[in-house]
């Protein structure tokens, strides 16, 4: 079978270390789910929510083109509960924050402005 970023498969654990477990898909594949794509928020010990020989339906979020191997997700198929529960308060924010670099003057600028400097710098540079 062939594998793509985000296909959702079904899979089974086949081992479980302190960093993630993994899992075996179809055809023998093998993938890992890292700890911190288990569930949303701290996970302390996986061993709290994952069991070997458990099947569990994962999201593929990576593919190492070199060593082919697969890095699966169980977080982003779960709803994140603190996220929905924000859905229908608003939140108030003093001032708008304008996301740009528009204050600091940084870019460019033609050849014929910075020619002169750039000729001054050098002949500095070369009679030391």
């Amino acid at each position: 079978m062939e594998y793509r970023i985000g296909m959702i498969v079904e899979g089974k654990i086949t081992g479980i270390q302190s960093y993630g477990a993994f899992v075996t898909l179809k055809d023998n594949t093998q993938g890992l789910i890292h700890i911190s794509e288990c569930r949303h928020g701290f996970v302390d010990d996986i061993h709290k929510y994952l069991k070997v020989n458990q099947t569990v339906e994962v999201r593929i979020i990576d593919i190492d083109e070199y060593t082919q191997k697969i890095s699966l997700s169980l977080r982003c198929l779960v709803k994140n509960s603190n996220d929905l529960d924000k859905l229908g308060t608003k939140i108030r924010c003093e001032h708008k924050h304008y996301w740009t670099s528009r204050h600091v003057d940084v870019g460019f600028k033609p050849i014929s402005e910075r020619l002169n400097a750039w000729i001054t710098e050098a002949m500095i540079d070369m009679s030391k």
